[in-house]
C-alpha cells in the first residue's frame, strides 16, 4: 500500500481553517459514502489532485471556553497545534486572514513552523475583494513565508493554485507493500495497549525478519513471519503523549492513525476492555471501513476482565461491542491480554482469515443465482419513480471485494434495499471482516433485449 503525504492545514481560530478545508476536499473527497452511525468531526480526509493522493488535517477545533476551564490560554492551545501540526506533516498551510491584516498570534504560529523545516505555504484567505490580493504581500511578508497565496475558501477562488502548490512540494511516493507482504495497522485510542500488542505479537512469534524505517515519523514497522505469511505491522506507537499539550492528544492520534490506516491492507482496533468503547474507537472503525480496509476488533487487558467481571463470556462482550459499533458488526472481536499474552494466539488466525477475506472472488454464474433468489424472495418495494430490477451482477474487483448490480435505474436503490443486498451476499458468502462496496449502474441499450 502507498502512504499518502499529510498536508496540514494551521493557522489561529476564526481565519476560515475550516471553511478551506471543505473546500479543498470538496471536489476531491476520496470517502465517497457515509459511514452509517459514524459522527465526522471534519479532521481528516484522503484527497487527488492531477494524481497525486494526499491526507489533508484540519487542526480547528480549539475551544477558548474549554481550554480556559483547564488553565489553557487561547495562545497556548494555538501554538500547541501548530506544534503537533509541524512534528507529524510533510507539508503545512498556514492561513492567515487577508480581512484582518497579521495578528500576534500568527506570528507565534510562525516562529514554530520555522523552527521545524517544512514546507509551508502561506494562504491569505477571505481574500475576496478586487484589491485583497494586492495588498497581502506587503500586510505578511514579515512572516517570512514568501508571497502568500490568495483564496477565498467560500467561493473556491485561487484553491486550484493551492493545490497546484501543495502536490510541487510534496515528498515522493514511498514504495509500495511488496504483494506478498500483508500490512496490518495496529490502531486504538493512546494507552489501550497498542504498543505492547505489536511487541507481543512481534516476539511471541520469535521470527522477526528486520526492521525498515516506516513513513511515520520517529516509528518503525516491524516485519515478521507467521507460519507461511510475510506481514509488516505498521506502527502508531509513536505517539508522545505531552501532559501539557492537551489540547494536541487528539490530533496526534488521529494524524497517525490515518496514515497507518491508509498504508494497510487489515486494522486492528485495540480497545480497552475494561473501559469499554469509546467515541474515538467507533470514530476509527468509521475511517477503516471508509478506506475499505479489513476490520478486527481486539478488546485488550482481558485478564484485569476475568479478575473482576467473574463468568462473563466473550460472547456477551462481544454482543455489546457489535451494540455499539453496529455499523461493523461483520467485524471479528476477540479478548485478548497483550500484557500476558493470555488468548495472543486467538489473533493472527482471526488476521489472517480476514486477509483471506479480502481477496475472496464469487463466481459470476454462483453470485447471480444467489441475487436472483433473493430478489425473487423479496422484490424491491415499488416507488413513486418506479421499481427497482436487477438484471445481472458482477465482481470486477477484490482487495476489497467490489460488486456491481446492472438495473434498470440506479436512482430506484433505496438504502434498506441495499443493505438486504449487502446482507444476503455476507449470509451465503464469507466476507467476514471485510466492507463490500455495492455499485448500481443502469443497464446499457446495446444489452437490453
Amino acid at each position: 500500500m502507498l502512504q499518502p503525504a499529510t498536508v496540514a492545514i494551521v493557522g489561529r481560530p476564526n481565519v476560515g481553517k475550516s471553511a478551506l478545508f471543505n473546500r479543498l476536499i470538496g471536489r476531491r473527497l476520496a470517502i465517497v459514502e457515509d459511514t452509517p452511525g459514524v459522527t465526522r468531526d471534519r479532521l481528516y480526509a484522503l484527497c487527488d489532485w492531477r494524481g497525486r493522493s494526499f491526507s489533508i488535517v484540519d487542526t480547528a477545533g480549539i475551544d477558548p471556553d474549554a481550554d480556559m476551564a483547564h488553565g489553557i490560554e487561547l495562545a497556548d492551545a494555538t501554538r500547541r497545534q501548530a506544534e503537533a501540526a509541524a512534528d507529524e506533516s510533510d507539508v503545512i498551510v498556514m492561513v492567515v486572514d487577508a480581512r484582518t491584516g497579521i495578528h500576534p498570534l500568527d506570528d507565534d504560529v510562525a516562529t514554530i513552523l520555522r523552527r521545524k523545516r517544512r514546507p509551508i505555504v502561506l494562504v491569505a484567505n477571505k481574500a475576496e475583494a478586487p484589491d485583497a490580493a494586492s495588498a497581502i504581500y506587503a500586510e505578511f511578508s514579515p512572516l517570512g513565508f514568501g508571497e502568500p497565496l490568495a483564496v477565498s475558501a467560500i467561493h473556491g477562488e485561487g484553491t486550484g493554485d493551492l493545490l497546484d502548490r501543495i502536490v510541487a512540494l510534496l515528498p515522493a511516493a514511498a514504495d509500495a507493500t511488496p504483494a506478498d507482504e500483508l500490512a496490518l495497522a495496529v490502531i486504538g485510542r493512546p494507552n489501550v495497549g497498542k504498543s505492547s500488542l505489536v511487541n507481543a505479537i512481534v516476539g511471541e512469534e520469535r521470527t522477526l525478519v528486520s526492521h525498515s524505517p516506516g513513513t511515520t515519523r520517529d516509528a518503525v514497522d516491524a516485519l515478521f513471519r507467521w507460519r507461511d505469511g510475510s506481514f509488516r505491522v505498521v506502527d502508531t506507537a509513536g505517539f508522545r503523549k505531552k501532559p501539557e499539550a492537551l489540547g494536541a492528544i487528539e490530533y496526534y492520534a488521529a494524524l497517525r492513525s490515518l496514515a497507518a490506516i491508509a498504508r494497510c491492507d487489515v486494522a486492528v482496533l485495540v480497545f480497552d476492555a475494561m473501559a469499554g468503547v469509546m467515541t474515538q474507537d467507533r470514530r476509527l472503525a468509521g475511517i477503516v471501513l471508509e478506506e475499505r480496509k479489513g476490520l478486527v476488533i481486539v478488546g485488550n487487558k482481558w485478564d484485569l476482565v476475568r479478575e473482576q467481571g467473574g463468568e462473563i463470556s466473550q460472547n456477551e462482550l462481544a454482543g455489546v461491542v457489535h451494540e455499539l459499533i453496529p455499523f461493523a458488526g461483520f467485524a471479528p472481536i476477540t479478548f485478548l491480554s497483550a500484557k500476558t499474552h493470555r488468548r495472543l494466539g486467538s489473533l493472527m488466525p482471526i488476521v489472517a482469515h480476514v486477509a483471506e477475506n479480502l481477496d475472496r472472488r464469487i463466481p459470476t454464474a454462483q453470485l447471480n443465482a444467489t441475487i436472483r433468489s433473493a430478489v425473487l424472495a423479496h422484490p424491491a418495494p415499488a416507488t413513486a419513480a418506479g421499481v427497482l430490477r436487477i438484471y445481472y451482477a458482477a465482481q470486477p474487483a477484490t482487495h476489497p471485494p467490489i460488486f456491481v448490480f446492472h438495473c434498470n435505474d440506479p436512482q430506484l436503490v433505496q438504502p434498506h434495499y441495499k443493505r438486504f443486498l449487502e446482507n444476503t451476499l455476507r449470509r451465503h458468502f464469507d466476507f467476514e471482516g471485510v466492507p463490500l462496496t455495492l455499485e448500481f449502474r443502469a443497464r446499457r441499450k446495446d444489452e437490453e433485449g
